[in-house]
């Protein structure tokens, strides 16, 4: 599977997708991993939030979870995470029992071969883009 960034793959993304699991989610409304998903959220998908400091509290509407294999299934891993930790959360992330149809690094997040890992695996990538505006502009 590609690693993508035309408007039509993105828009499929976008319509196709239900469920969201945030890596790295916050929990202050002025923080992006905050906010992001709560207009995700807003336009119909579900939302969980993966972070240890947030675990077992209601984030958005679910309880937010310790770590990725403790999560929900989703469509989509939207990772908040800092570019120099993509090639583990690559590796956790093909360990997991599932396997999401897209991971979407966040806009300032880039690891070429992180992506590539994961492309390699069947799942499509998405680097150095906010899911919302890209949302707002092509929904």
């Amino acid at each position: 599977m590609p690693i993508v960034s035309d408007d039509q793959s993105l828009r499929r993304i976008l319509t196709e997708s239900r469920s969201v699991l945030v890596l790295g989610a916050k929990d202050s409304p002025t923080e992006a991993a905050y906010y992001v998903p709560a207009y995700l959220k807003v336009h119909g998908f579900r939302v969980q939030g993966v972070n240890p400091k947030l675990a077992g509290t209601d984030w958005l509407g679910i309880a937010a979870v310790n770590a990725l294999g403790e999560a929900e299934n989703a469509d989509v891993i939207e990772v908040f995470r800092r570019s120099d930790a993509l090639p583990e959360i690559a590796r956790e992330i093909l360990a997991l029992s599932w396997r999401p149809s897209v991971v979407w690094f966040q806009l300032g997040i880039q690891h070429d071969q992180a992506a590539q890992l994961l492309s390699d695996a069947g799942i499509v990538g998405v680097q150095n883009r906010c899911m919302m505006p890209e949302h707002r502009r092509l929904v």
